[in-house]
């Protein structure tokens, strides 16, 4: 498996581990479940239908539970299969889905800054994972500056302050209610002004008042591109796992509104419904760069679609 953080004397988890750990409850209901339909009796029809209900529940779509449900029966009609057998089935299956959309976030270094706009519903750990970001390319030697784009919540705004601090990145915030557009081009002349490697604007997340949402994403972009056309250079989605079907739902509205090029999935650790991102990627296919499994930094990593699969499915390391 891929350890980005490898083992250390202090008993740091690897990135495997946390995955695993993370994913502990998702891949429980599911291999509970598959256990216990395998070790009754073979393999006939009612067990293949009663498959596909369960991974209808762990929320990996209708279509892709039909197509996992139907690959464990195939030549294995009437014949006894172990749970493992399954479950390495599911992984393979998940795998094929997911590898597709596990692209990494690519910084172009031609774009100076690279405007990265991200959007998501409030709760869904947007501004946590601006700061994690903001660390991340902090490490890497980039100059990052943040733009607390969210105005209509102080909490928002002190939150991204923080994360500024501790990620060495300068912070341009106004008070609640400012002009979120005008933060935004405020924020990307100091960028340019300080060289600055990396611009990432927070933005609002009210989805339930949809034509104000998209006046304003809509206002956001077309007032940074009077500084830079390009700009933004991806917009990220940042989805909460414990929704399971309403991620679906969310990914749809912000796609239309706002030109998503890229997902980051947080709260996997929280919910036993981490097979909605197989949802998403088999219906949406779009890329996956990062997902979260816990609140420190280095709880968000680079979505690696093999660790996902195997993650999913309880197979060990």
């Amino acid at each position: 498996m891929n350890d980005s953080v490898n083992q250390d004397g202090g008993g740091k988890k690897s990135w495997w581990q946390r995955l695993s750990a993370g994913l502990k409850r998702t891949s429980a209901s599911i291999g509970g479940a598959i256990a216990d339909l395998v070790s009754k009796r073979k393999l006939d029809a009612s067990t293949i239908e009663e498959l596909e209900e369960v991974l209808i529940r762990a929320d990996l779509g209708v279509a892709t539970a039909a197509k996992i449900a139907a690959a464990v029966g195939d030549g294995r009609y009437d014949k006894t299969v172990s749970a493992d057998e399954v479950k390495q089935i599911l992984a393979a299956e998940v795998e094929k889905i997911m590898a597709p959309v596990a692209q990494p976030l690519v910084l172009d270094a031609a774009a100076r800054p690279f405007v990265i706009l991200v959007v998501g519903v409030n709760g869904s750990g947007k501004t946590t994972t601006i700061g994690k970001l903001s660390a991340r390319f902090h490490a890497e030697g980039r100059k990052v500056v943040l733009a607390a784009g969210d105005t209509f919540r102080a909490a928002a705004i002190e939150q991204l302050k923080i994360w500024g601090q501790r990620s060495g990145s300068e912070v341009i915030a106004s008070t609640q209610g400012a002009d979120a557009a005008a933060l935004a081009f405020q924020a990307l002349e100091t960028a340019r002004a300080q060289s600055a490697d990396v611009l990432i604007v927070d933005t609002a997340g009210r989805l339930q008042n949809k034509a104000a949402l998209m006046g304003e994403l809509e206002k956001i972009v077309r007032v940074m591109k009077k500084l830079d056309p390009a700009a933004p250079h991806a917009v990220l989605l940042v989805l909460d796992a414990t929704v399971g079907q309403n991620a679906l739902s969310q990914v749809e509205e912000f796609a239309r509104t706002a030109g998503v090029t890229g997902l980051v999935m947080t709260k996997l650790d929280g919910t036993a419904r981490g097979g909605i991102l197989v949802a998403i990627a088999a219906k949406h296919r779009i890329p996956v760069h990062f997902i979260g499994v816990g609140e420190s930094v280095e709880d968000l990593s680079p979505f690696a679609a093999k660790d996902f699969a195997a993650a999913v499915a309880g197979i060990s390391e």
